[in-house]
């Protein structure tokens, strides 16, 4: 049987750098031991293959070396997934999720030591990640986050500037504007406005999005139940013209929808990642009608959308989050793995072509930039990238090139007085933390589902959020009951 690595000797292996240690930890007999990662698969594919490769790469270098064995799993099967090991008590050793598993906080470590390893070693784990990852109820941290993706606006830049809005839409109310527009010049699009109502990881993030723009969240920064509020029915209203006259024939979209819609031009603008241009790019997609350019030539971005206030805020379109089971087998030759993965931080960046983005920003900078200093020279590295594309489709053409400069302004910025200035990508949660009642709700798509019923017409907008209040304050109370959840059910709106 092998023998485990101790905390500190993880810790002061990891502390001077020397994350592919040399001494053997292990007695092995035999085979060597087995790493095992199941994790989602990459919506840009050429991450996992690098990343297989990388993992194996890894383990036959290291000494004494391991296998590394990675399953990757659609995003539907996550969460069954996930809990099917749970109840099973058996699994991989490292689980990747999309979006903060909080709701399984009983059953993996604290990642607390190898968070604060890598601090130590780049500065500190961004405020988003910490805020996905991080119980202020318990002082545990549930997960460990290496990347997370920005979600912009997509938008085909010649329907928008064919309604005069040539930069795309800058605020929520555009959408209508723009939505009525389009129908009178493109009838040949179906779907002016492509935002889904349905139970799918782009309709959660879009919802969100919604309505936090009109001011409005689920919970508070303390952990209080505040849906029930004059915001959110106006969101949800909001959301009711949307659907009517803009998002028709959405309520039955999957995580691949809004990609393929926009890529076969059955919509003008989706709320999603990069990874639909990124398969125009490698598809080499021709616009529709034999017109000059190539779909990736005519697929531009814009920033979170304003509300009725001026109040901007997105999700992040995915939160890599992996976790340690506390049944693994391998808990410490997990940690070194995902420290290695952590020194790798460019390689992950650009493997996925700028679709993950860092939790660990100083990871990114140069090895010899001192650790005061790694914040800001990678905040600054990565920048670079994103106002000149390295995986443009036409790296003389500074306007394809420069395409992605406005995603940047999703990332905090680090500030030199060791604050940050918050971009416009936030947690599940916010404006409070990704707690287990937040996750059961992300995962139970209870805001999908107000939204959705009050745009169908099955409630008004006032039921929909009667029944969707009540819902969020019985989840939210469940947890609490466990003492994983803050919040005073007293004060609950």
């Amino acid at each position: 049987m092998g023998q485990k690595i101790s905390r500190r000797t993880f810790l002061r292996a990891a502390g001077v750098g020397a994350l592919a240690i040399s001494f053997s930890p292990f007695r092995v007999s035999g085979q060597p031991p087995t790493l095992k990662i199941i994790q989602w698969q990459h919506f840009v594919p050429a991450h996992d293959k690098w990343f297989d490769a990388f993992a194996k790469e890894w383990g036959q270098k290291r000494n004494p070396p391991v296998n590394v064995e990675v399953e990757h799993i659609s995003f539907a099967d996550i969460i069954p997934r996930a809990k099917a090991i749970v109840a099973a008590k058996s699994g991989p050793d490292l689980y990747g999720f999309l979006s903060p598993p909080s709701q399984f906080i009983e059953d993996v470590i604290d990642h607390t030591d190898i968070i604060k390893t890598l601090e130590a070693k780049y500065g500190p784990y961004s405020e988003l990640a910490r805020r996905s990852t991080y119980n202020p109820r318990t002082n545990t941290f549930f997960g460990f986050s290496n990347m997370w993706t920005i979600d912009p606006w997509d938008y085909h830049k010649d329907v928008w500037e064919a309604i005069g809005m040539p930069n795309g839409p800058s605020t929520l109310q555009d959408l209508l504007v723009a939505g009525d527009e389009i129908k009178k010049k493109f009838p040949n699009i179906p779907i002016p406005i492509g935002v889904g109502f349905s139970q799918d990881i782009d309709s959660n993030m879009a919802m969100r999005a919604i309505l936090w723009s009109h001011d409005a969240s689920i919970q508070d920064e303390n952990e209080q139940v505040v849906l029930n509020s004059p915001q959110t029915l106006e969101a949800i209203r909001f959301a009711v013209e949307l659907f009517k006259r803009a998002s028709p024939e959405v309520l039955t979209w999957n995580a691949a929808s809004n990609n393929q819609a926009f890529n076969s031009r059955a919509t003008s603008i989706i709320l999603n990642s990069i990874s639909a241009y990124r398969a125009a790019q490698a598809n080499n997609l021709a616009l529709p009608g034999g017109a000059p350019g190539s779909l990736a030539d005519n697929t531009f971005f814009t920033a979170a959308l304003k509300g009725p206030r001026g109040t901007a805020w997105a999700s992040e379109h995915v939160m890599h989050v992996y976790v340690i089971w506390k049944f693994s087998k391998q808990q410490d030759l997990a940690k070194e793995f995902l420290a290695h993965l952590v020194a790798n931080a460019r390689a992950e960046a650009l493997e996925s072509k700028l679709y993950d983005t860092p939790s660990f920003l100083g990871a990114m900078a140069d090895p010899t930039v001192p650790v005061a200093q790694k914040p800001r020279a990678g905040y600054e590295w990565l920048k670079q990238h994103f106002e000149k594309d390295p995986h443009s489709h036409k790296p003389g053409d500074a306007a394809q090139t420069g395409k992605l400069k406005v995603l940047f302004s999703a990332v905090e910025e680090p500030l030199p007085d060791g604050k940050v200035k918050p971009g416009w990508a936030t947690n599940i949660g916010h404006p409070g933390p990704a707690n287990p009642a937040i996750s059961q709700i992300f995962d139970d798509y209870v805001l999908v589902d107000m939204f959705a019923k009050a745009a169908t017409g099955r409630l008004t907008p006032e039921q929909a959020l009667a029944e969707a209040n009540t819902r969020v304050k019985q989840i939210f109370n469940d947890w609490r009951k466990r003492g994983l959840v803050g919040g005073d059910p007293a004060k609950d709106k």
